[in-house]
């Protein structure tokens, strides 16, 4: 009944907006799924449940020939899945082996362009607001797995104050930004202002040929498991390769990743290698993601799925290494309101857990088993524009492949991978 309600809003927001400008989109998505996991936490056996995950409201806005751009998504996640969703290795922001929801104000970026030429996409920005610092790779959401990687910590930096300043020459684009280093701890937390600037990261980006690029970032993160300022400080590094291009199939989509994330002057360190491709054709898309990604075991909140929060240097309890494939299957079928998209997809992971500090924590006396399977069934529903890659913003948001006819990888024929620009 709420995702009717919102539809409706949007609906009735987009036809406002068609009239009066050309520069203002909406689109909204939801994704009803039922997952089934096993073994659950505490040996307890399988874990179902029904959830409606990653429901959104986004608008974004450009003027001065878009010069000046306003992004903004708002994420009702809060809301659907205020305890998180089933996800085997999936930790963060006090959850472990649930995805966590994120915070309602997802992201509210104004970014301020200027080229250097009246053509071509070299140029220099300005971008300040709630979102990404410029770090790794883009956000899971707008990639085509329903799951979040179990690196989702150590090779994105969300949901924090940032102020971004971005240059591009040619094939080369570079960013630098300032931010707070504390994590949400509860969708409704808000960056704490005065922890702006603690934190900063930079990354430099390659593009040899249209739709492929290298990257290389580095980050140095104050006390983000502690708001308050009294926890481990991390420095990050991460390179990737990506690319994305139209193919005779349809559009062909892969990324490499890697990404080391050192906590307290190494007291910690942690290590991840992941690799995703997809194919998307007209009517039907896979893809198939590999990981291998170290994670902290953490004193347990007591529940099994929650974490102490504040984090303490003394309450991590030791490092366990998750080695996971995943694929994920869909098929698109065709509108049948305007502007309205489904996708209904089956998505499968299975995977190995490995204890790098016995002593400390053992899979086996948690798990029950050191193997894990998981699936999800559902649809992707989604109305409006396409989600921008989140994480680039102004000049550094590169120009995506023209691919006309051809859907995006996350939801067939409606975009939920990434906005033409």
């Amino acid at each position: 009944m709420r995702f009717a309600a919102l539809l409706a809003l949007a609906c009735c927001t987009r036809t406002l907006v068609a009239q009066t400008s050309d520069e203002l989109n909406v689109g909204l998505a939801a994704t009803p799924v039922f997952t089934h996991v096993l073994p659950a936490p505490g040996g307890a056996g399988a874990v179902n449940q029904v959830n409606l995950v990653a429901p959104w409201i986004m608008l974004d806005g450009s003027a001065y020939e878009g010069r000046l751009r306003l992004t903004s998504m708002v994420n009702f996640e809060g809301a659907t899945i205020p305890d998180g969703v089933p996800t085997p290795g999936a930790w963060g922001e006090g959850f472990v082996d649930r995805r966590h929801p994120h915070t309602y104000a997802h992201e509210i970026i104004l970014t301020a362009s200027q080229p250097f030429a009246p053509e071509g996409g070299n140029g220099v920005s300005f971008a300040m607001g709630k979102g990404f610092a410029p770090f790794g790779s883009d956000d899971p959401m707008t990639r085509p797995f329903l799951a979040y990687p179990v690196n989702h910590h150590l090779a994105q930096i969300l949901e924090r104050l940032v102020a971004v300043a971005a240059v591009r020459v040619g094939p080369v684009t570079a960013e630098a930004g300032v931010f707070d280093g504390d994590e949400p701890t509860k969708p409704s937390d808000w960056p704490m202002l005065s922890r702006f600037g603690d934190s900063w990261s930079g990354r430099l980006t390659l593009t040899p040929v249209y739709g492929v690029e290298l990257q290389g970032s580095y980050a140095d993160v104050a006390s983000p498991e502690h708001r308050d300022g009294g926890g481990l400080d991390q420095t990050k590094w991460s390179t990737s390769a990506r690319a994305e291009r139209a193919t005779s199939a349809g559009r062909a989509y892969g990324l490499i990743e890697w990404a080391r994330t050192v906590e307290g002057d190494g007291l910690f360190t942690y290590h991840s290698v992941l690799a995703e491709a997809a194919l998307r054709g007209q009517r039907f898309g896979i893809a198939y993601r590999y990981e291998r990604t170290e994670r902290p075991e953490e004193q347990h909140a007591g529940e099994p799925f929650r974490t102490v929060r504040p984090q303490l240097d003394n309450s991590i309890l030791g490092r366990t290494r998750w080695s996971i494939h995943t694929i994920d299957l869909d098929a698109a079928i065709a509108d049948r309101w305007p502007g309205i998209r489904f996708a209904p997809f089956v998505e499968i992971a299975a995977g190995k857990i490995t204890s790098l500090t016995p002593a400390g924590f053992d899979p086996m006396g948690f798990y029950g088993r050191d193997t894990f399977w998981s699936v999800s069934a559902g649809v992707r529903i989604a109305f409006g524009m396409r989600l921008h890659r989140m994480g680039r913003y102004g000049v550094a948001l590169p120009a995506m492949p023209e691919m006309q006819g051809t859907p995006n990888m996350q939801m067939p024929d409606m975009g939920n991978h990434s906005e033409m620009h």
